[in-house]
């Protein structure tokens, strides 16, 4: 039985209009339970697809007018009998029969709170309101789903659990916060699900991928999981320490790390975040890494963009397991006394059509403005950071892999990027800022916001810039007109040091300076000194690969390379790969050659950067001061006719002198200035056979005279072997 057309009132006539063309924006004012008068009720259900439907107490629907719409009038008692969250029974055009509690009888469970701190940019937690989340409302278990799309004209969830049509659960928007929301009873944990949004100016329909989605399916699929977790943390023991961790004073070692890249499955298959956990702490510790940086491991598409192409920010990518393995992974390091960081990607975002770009039709996250909102070069969207919403976005998600994934800290990708408005532009390419300038001023205020919550509620985590410009203050803190960073990438270090090194040793006496140089500036900021994957990737070649001479000399070239990044101040990052001397450029499509660590020469680089992390990991000297002027002091950094470099690191209670000789010609008889007499021990020779070398030196001791040089009251001859450190130690210390 129908309901005519030309019995409905005109309101209803046009509710039902916009409904049937998915252009209602609160399907509520027309679904659910309606008084009609105080003592009749209407009972109404969208069935898209239906044949014929009931509710529960064997209720009989009319179906009005060939629409998806269902009604039935009911009494005082009728409407008495029924639940306020009724069960809708119906019967598909194909047959097939089903029940499921209308989604169009629960009350708006976003809070005002919720909506105000979120257009004010301040919710913290958005994450945790955001997105899907199981939930049990009025005793009924389903997902509640909310989604942000401010100029779209309709918003529907769609999934497995209803044919993927966009018309069959239609959400409401919230006033005038542009969220759209939706309680769907009967849904759970691991059901597939995608919002359809309809284009308010176009009229188009197209789906997206939950901004907010906290997993996501194994690529090239893009479906969003509704995630529950169940994973019980043991890293309580960590997180204390964390909570104590004075990071500018304790040694920071970090192994950068491709997930799918390091270690793979017999068969070239990606291995599990559990599986990894296991071998990877098991390499790190005897390595002597302090932490792991992983490469963006938040979903992505595309295998060969590294993960610097996020399409899920929330959603630990699919290739290795689920969010729970991802959050062992974490916990298995913890436990292990192993830090973890994470590649973090907030200054573009990629244009695929069923991510973040364009996301209700109209710039929503990045800037309407090509010249503000597009990286020409990369193919990439640009945030609006002048947005308080999309600064929420970003903010909330840097504290969500913290706080909920616990991670240790995070290293921000292409600071400089943001930073200047004509970041690889052309001079008609960019728009100044409102004071005529070139710097960027929200996204400024954004990484400052950024920092203050991330130091505020993450005692002990870290926040790294990836920063190639002579920007002042970015490891300083924001009341001090910093921009807050806890630390900032050396790329000058990183440009000069593999400038020297790729010379032939011959020439290097003209670029001596290209070594003393950092002294300049090193303490102006808190570094890292990065030799990371972009050094061995697009065609530059593999660190050894750089290296000048035959392979004896390339190999010993890499040693002195590799301890003159652990004795320079600053913290430590190395590419995986590089430790042991890969010799192929790295790609992302296969493992490491760990077979390479089989031939004596690998296997003494691989042996060399083990004794120096290590090495680095016991002596104050090496990490104390690392920031601080006082914890370095040149013994000689004039002798570039020879090519050779010394200088002392202090701690409070500890000297380590340090002498390189950066030629393959042995020095004999070298005199250096010694800062106390007596006898010193050879605490590291990077030229001793256990690493490959020539085994040359000074029978691991060296006698002080009492003759000043080089400003220091003592010295000693030393045989400095071919391209090669010494390590020195006063036997008192």
């Amino acid at each position: 039985m129908q309901i005519l057309w030309q019995t409905l009132d005109k309101s209803m006539q046009a509710n039902l209009e916009r409904l049937k063309q998915g252009r209602h924006h609160d399907p509520f004012a027309v679904l659910g339970f309606h008084a009609l008068t105080p003592a009749q009720w209407e009972v109404r259900v969208w069935l898209p697809t239906a044949e014929s439907a009931q509710v529960e107490g064997n209720i009989c629907l009319k179906q009005v007018a060939d629409s998806p719409l269902f009604v039935a009038t009911l009494n005082a008692q009728q409407k008495a009998s029924l639940p306020l969250h009724f069960t809708v029974q119906w019967v598909e055009k194909n047959g097939s029969e089903h029940a499921m509690v209308s989604p169009y009888t629960f009350l708006p469970q976003l809070g005002e709170l919720d909506l105000h701190l979120f257009s004010q940019g301040q919710h913290w937690n958005l994450y945790d309101v955001l997105g899907a989340h199981p939930k049990v409302i009025d005793g009924i278990s389903g997902v509640q789903f909310a989604v942000w799309a401010p100029s779209a004209e309709r918003v529907s969830v769609i999934g497995d659990f209803n044919a993927w049509h966009g018309l069959r659960h239609p959400m409401r928007v919230n006033g005038g916060s542009g969220v759209w929301e939706l309680f769907i009873p009967g849904l759970q944990a691991g059901d597939l699900y995608k919002f359809e949004i309809r284009n308010r100016h176009t009229g188009d329909c197209f789906t997206k991928v939950d901004p907010y989605a906290q997993a996501m399916e194994y690529r090239p699929a893009t479906g969003c999981i509704v995630y529950e977790s169940n994973y019980q943390w043991n890293d309580q023991a960590w997180s204390n320490h964390l909570k104590q961790f004075d990071w500018q004073k304790a040694p920071i070692n970090i192994y950068e790390v491709h997930l799918g890249s390091w270690q793979r499955a017999d068969d070239g298959s990606f291995l599990n975040y559990r599986d990894i956990a296991h071998r990877l702490v098991e390499y790190v510790l005897w390595m002597g890494y302090t932490h792991i940086e992983l490469l963006p491991v938040s979903e992505h598409p595309l295998d060969e963009s590294w993960g610097y192409q996020t399409t899920g920010y929330f959603a630990p990518t699919s290739r290795f397991g689920t969010p729970d393995d991802f959050k062992y992974f974490v916990d298995y390091c913890h436990q292990h006394h192993i830090g973890v960081f994470l590649d973090w990607v907030p200054a573009h975002f990629p244009k695929d059509q069923f991510a973040l770009g364009r996301f209700d039709g109209t710039a929503l996250y990045e800037h309407e403005d090509p010249r503000k909102g597009e990286h020409t070069e990369w193919g990439t969207y640009i945030f609006n950071f002048g947005r308080n919403e999309v600064r929420n976005f970003l903010i909330s998600n840097a504290l969500y892999w913290l706080k909920e994934l616990h991670i240790d800290g995070l290293r921000v990708d292409a600071v400089a990027s943001m930073l200047y408005l004509d970041y690889s532009r052309a001079h008609d390419q960019w728009v100044p800022n409102e004071f005529g300038g070139r710097e960027n001023l929200e996204a400024i205020t954004f990484m400052r916001a950024l920092n203050e919550q991330v130091h505020a509620q993450c005692p002990g985590a870290v926040v790294m810039a990836e920063e190639s410009t002579s920007w002042p203050m970015v490891s300083r803190p924001t009341w001090m007109g910093g921009l807050g960073f806890s630390m900032k990438w050396n790329m000058g270090w990183m440009n000069d040091t593999l400038s020297y090194f790729e010379n032939a040793p011959i020439y290097r006496q003209y670029h001596h300076s290209e070594l003393t140089f950092s002294q300049m500036y090193a303490y102006s900021e808190n570094f890292v000194l990065p030799l990371s994957h972009d050094e061995v990737v697009h065609l530059k070649g593999s660190l050894i690969a750089k290296m000048p001479g035959d392979d004896w000399q390339k190999a010993a070239n890499l040693r002195l390379l590799l301890a003159y990044q652990i004795l320079h101040p600053g913290k430590k990052l190395l590419f995986m790969g590089c430790e042991f001397a890969q010799w192929n450029e790295w790609s992302e499509s296969r493992a490491l050659d760990w077979y390479v660590c089989q031939d004596p020469l690998n296997k003494g680089v691989q042996l060399m950067a083990k004794a120096l992390n290590h090495l680095y990991q016991q002596r104050p000297a090496l990490y104390e001061r690392e920031f601080e002027s006082s914890g370095f002091e040149w013994i000689d950094c004039h002798d570039y006719q020879q090519s050779v470099l010394s200088f002392i690191r202090h701690s409070e209670h500890e000297k380590l002198v340090c002498v390189f000789n950066f030629t393959p010609v042995p020095r004999e008889h070298y005199r250096i200035g010694l800062p106390q007499g007596g006898e010193y021990v050879e605490l590291l020779n990077s030229d001793s056979a256990l690493f490959g070398g020539s085994n040359l030196g000074n029978a691991g001791l060296v006698m002080a005279q009492d003759q000043p040089w080089m400003n220091q009251n003592f010295s000693a001859e030393l045989t400095l072997p071919p391209l090669s450190v010494l390590v020195l130690m006063h036997r008192d210390a």
